[in-house]
């Protein structure tokens, strides 16, 4: 299924309409429980993040070998862990807002893993059976924010640095079923910057699931950003930062595209 958060509440695409399923993707995914609604077509509807209230956002840096190697950093035997917060996430179309103390802003595209039933101490060899479905993220980052402070926060939590979507797509329809093995882009103005494939990544999405298993308890709806793949503002030369009138898109084989434009506060 491709499963969809817009203003009156979640349900499934199905073609060109939305069957209604009720009025909270998490609640759903705690319970399982829904009762189909009316259909309405789908776009006249406004989307929102698939999720857009999550309890968690757990972000994962230097993921992916060709960006650590481009960028010269060791790649870490264990994953690096960052968190995001609600306040960051906005929807396809929703635009991302610059704020005014905010010079190098850069994009990054990344697989989100949603995670559908609780999941405490599970192996790497059951960790994909938690899952509820995947879906296209953008950590944009304040480069110059993080680099003043010395820590990835400042340049990570800020409000509308979090588009996803523009569904979630579950773990069945998602082709190739492999998580592993999907590309994954970021065009920029129509330009191709980021050209990569999951294929890089460091740590599995199975073995990113585990590892946060074993540390804290993973909830219905809890995000995980997988990291992102070279080719980000910053490894540009010169560096390309997002600027007011931008518009930057997140594919991703088998889920689709998210797209968003750049604004200035």
């Amino acid at each position: 299924m491709r499963l969809v958060t817009y203003e009156d509440g979640f349900g499934r695409v199905d073609g060109d309409r939305i069957i209604p399923m009720g009025a909270d993707l998490r609640t759903y995914l705690v319970n399982g429980v829904h009762e189909d609604g009316v259909p309405i077509e789908l776009r006249s509807v406004k989307l929102h993040a698939p999720v857009p209230n999550p309890s968690k956002v757990i972000g994962i840096g230097l993921n992916y070998r060709d960006f650590a190697e481009l960028t010269g950093q060791q790649i870490p035997e264990l994953p690096i862990l960052f968190p995001k917060f609600a306040n960051s996430i906005i929807g396809p179309g929703d635009p991302i807002i610059i704020p005014p103390m905010c010079e190098q802003p850069d994009y990054e595209a990344e697989l989100a893993v949603v995670i559908g039933r609780a999941a405490r101490n599970v192996s790497a060899d059951e960790a994909l059976d938690y899952v509820a479905g995947y879906t296209c993220a953008n950590d944009v980052t304040a480069r110059d924010m993080s680099a003043k402070a010395g820590q990835w926060l400042w340049g990570k939590a800020i409000d509308s640095f979090l588009p996803m979507g523009p569904w979630l797509v579950t773990p069945d329809e998602l082709e190739p079923q492999d998580p592993q093995q999907l590309d994954i882009l970021c065009t920029l103005n129509g330009e191709v910057l980021i050209d990569s494939t999951t294929r890089h990544m460091n740590t599995t999405v199975a073995g990113l699931i585990s590892h946060l298993s074993q540390i804290m308890t993973l909830v219905p709806g809890d995000v995980l950003l997988t990291g992102t793949p070279a080719g980000v503002g910053v490894n540009q030369d010169p560096p390309r930062w997002l600027k007011p009138g931008d518009e930057v898109t997140i594919s991703i084989q088998g889920i689709g595209d998210l797209t968003n434009t750049v604004a200035e506060a």
